[in-house]
């Protein structure tokens, strides 16, 4: 066989081995300093805020009419009342006695009528009045902020000191693996064959 791949086959069975009684296994160690990593971060957030804005709008107002309803009472005592005044008067004052007697009868008229029960009157009317409303506005603003994106940390194990970056602040101590595997050292290399002699001369 080829000293060459007896030599390989050696040195793939010796790492083998070595690769077979590797072991790991968990410990814990000392955090020697901790730096937190900030990068700029552009984000949005929204801002809203309230507006008084003066609006018009319509109201059905039904209103009832309480004032003295013109009834047939009312009515008919203006006419009586109208005509006996113009029997009282002459000349200029006929006229007058006619209106205050018209007058002095539509009031009577119109007692009558409202202590006969007279209904009152209903008005329904559309009013535009002016209101104040709260309008909520918002809007999209972008900014940068500083934020936290890892923590450098540099830690010491058996006497050695690693650094690697971490997602959180570990605190005082950091779980950390240890992996053992035995260093077996290569087999020198086979000395090279012998050549051929060289004619011996007498």
């Amino acid at each position: 066989m080829n000293r060459k791949l007896v030599t390989a086959l050696a040195a793939a069975a010796c790492g083998l081995s070595g690769a077979a009684l590797a072991q790991s296994f968990q410990d814990n160690a000392r955090v020697v300093s901790v730096h937190a990593v900030n990068e700029r971060i552009p984000v949005q957030r929204e801002e809203c805020w309230d507006e008084h804005r003066r609006a018009y709008e319509n109201r059905t107002v039904t209103r009832t009419d309480t004032g003295a309803a013109i009834g047939p009472g009312t009515v008919l005592g203006a006419i009586v009342g109208g005509v006996a005044g113009h029997q009282v008067g002459s000349g200029r004052g006929n006229d007058v006695a006619t209106g205050v007697g018209a007058i002095v009868g539509g009031l009577i008229g119109n007692q009558v009528d409202r202590s006969n029960g007279a209904p009152p009157s209903q008005v329904t009317e559309v009013e535009r009045v002016p209101v104040e409303r709260n309008v909520q506005r918002c809007r999209t603003v972008q900014e940068v902020r500083d934020a936290i994106v890892g923590y450098d940390v540099r830690y010491e194990y058996r006497g050695r000191q690693f650094t690697t970056r971490m997602p959180y602040d570990p605190g005082r101590m950091v779980p950390v693996r240890v992996d053992l595997a035995p260093v077996v050292d290569a087999p020198p290399p086979p000395p090279p064959p012998p050549g051929p002699r060289p004619p011996a001369y007498r």
